[in-house]
Parts: structure tokens; sequence; C-alpha cells
């Protein structure tokens, strides 16, 4: 399998200092207010984000081929909420909202694969502790 490589830099404190993302073809920015509070740039979470939404996609596409069926499309959106518990902030919900498109897939096979795809993609997998929630459509 791939192994994948990302890097950041942080310089300063947390509060007025700044860093730096970069993997792949990104390469951005991101500090305290763009993570905490409202500000340019992007943060881990965003990224977390783009990732499961991505992940969950591309799996959910993966079982609907793998039923003879080709999508149309997948496309999902993923909101990662911020909390606190005793440690320190926590990623403590993660809500993906997905809408597919595919001609002959019935409704009920359609809920059981975005089940499997829920529970089965690795980023949902890599964050088993956090409550992941779905809401799935099919048009």
């Amino acid at each position: 399998m791939s192994v994948r490589k990302a890097k950041s830099e942080w310089t300063g404190t947390l509060k007025d200092g700044k860093g730096s993302m970069n993997f792949s073809n990104y390469s951005g920015p991101f500090t305290f207010k763009s993570r905490f509070e409202e500000g340019s740039g992007t943060n881990p979470e965003e990224l977390v984000g783009a990732a499961h939404s991505g992940c969950y996609s591309m799996f959910l596409a993966a079982l609907i081929s793998g039923e003879g069926l080709s999508p149309k499309s997948v496309e999902t959106t993923a909101k990662v909420h911020l909390g606190e518990d005793d440690k320190g902030p926590v990623i403590t919900t993660i809500e993906l909202d997905c809408q597919v498109k595919c001609e002959g897939l019935s409704q009920e096979k359609f809920e059981e694969l975005a089940a499997a795809a829920k529970a089965g993609c690795p980023i949902s997998r890599l964050v088993a502790p956090t409550e992941v929630k779905l809401t799935a459509e099919l048009h």
C-alpha cells in the first residue's frame, strides 16, 4: 500500500504564532484565529474534514460499483466539530452529508451501502472514537 507525506511548521507562541501546512500540490497558512476563531487560512480540523469526505465518497463509490452499478456522482460534505474535554481541544463529532446520483440503485441497497461506507472507509476507522453522524440521500 502507499505511504503519504505531509509537513507542517509552527513558529511563535500559540496565540501569536503562525504555521504552514504542505502536502502534494497544497501549501497553506494556519493560525490560532483560523483554528479556534474566524481567521484566514486553514486548520487541521478542516483538513480532517476534507480527508474524511473524500475517503467516504470514494469508498461508497467502490461499494456501489461492486454492485455492478456506475454512480454518476457521490458528493460528501464533512462538518468537523472541535470541542473540549478534560485533556484539552478534541474533535467531538463529524457530520457527513452525502448526495448520490446513481441509476438503478434501490433505496434499501443505498442505505445499506452508505452505512457500510461510514463504518469501513479508512478515515472513519481512524476517527472511530469520534461520533460520526451520516445523512445520505439518493437522487
